[in-house]
């Protein structure tokens, strides 16, 4: 709790205005996503690609848990890619790199790890397909593809979810509205048709949504 306190202090200082630093912060303190990352990643000698890294505050709390490796971040939204270099010139973060772009387009080049974090909602059925291909195209022999997302069940956890995602684009937070939700099968079918190994797990830790871990992994 006290390292947890120590880096949500340290990267929300790097943020500018008023709102970004309390919810940079409370995200890092609260949401069990970072840790839950960095445990998956911590023995791995190979670079990341973040796709939807938002500000990029994965990659810097990877860094504050001496996670030294390669990260790019890519993500849609320009402001977000904007405000995130700031905060990596500021805290002078080494070895990582954001970018905008539209993950429906293509992703960078990459071998390596992959995480998808929170956004696969936000992409319709005929899209969702296309994107794991393309992540796992990306993931190197021994290598993992970490995704996280809400997955359809009728559950409270599930319409919980749907009104946070809601929520969040309302405020405008997030660009869009969510458009469908993934289920399991769906991530192990597309996945296992790409040579992963998929473990599928519950990850919400104290927060009431319907969060899942997905972990996919390469063979050597």
């Amino acid at each position: 709790m006290i390292e947890s306190s120590r880096i949500a202090a340290k990267i929300s200082s790097y943020c500018g205005g008023l709102w970004l630093p309390n919810y940079t912060s409370c995200k890092l303190r609260t949401d069990p996503l970072y840790d839950g990352v960095y445990q998956e990643l911590k023995t791995s000698g190979l670079p990341l690609l973040d796709i939807g890294c938002g500000l990029g505050i994965l990659a810097m709390y990877l860094r504050e848990r001496g996670w030294g490796n390669a990260v790019t971040g890519f993500d849609y939204d320009a402001s977000k890619i904007k405000a995130g270099s700031r905060m990596l010139a500021t805290g002078d973060y080494k070895d990582i790199s954001l970018s905008r772009g539209d993950a429906r387009q293509g992703l960078p080049k990459h071998s390596g790890d992959v995480a998808i974090l929170d956004i696969l909602q936000f992409f319709d059925d005929c899209e969702k397909g296309p994107l794991l291909k393309a992540a796992a195209e990306r993931v190197a022999p021994g290598g993992m593809l970490i995704v996280r997302s809400g997955l359809h069940e009728k559950s409270l956890r599930f319409y919980t979810t749907l009104a946070g995602d809601m929520f969040a684009k309302l405020t405008f937070w997030m660009k869009a509205a969510p458009v469908h939700y993934p289920t399991a099968e769906f991530f192990r079918n597309a996945l296992e048709a790409e040579g992963l190994k998929v473990e599928i797990r519950p990850f919400w830790g104290k927060t009431p949504f319907n969060n899942y871990l997905i972990l996919a992994k390469r063979p050597e």
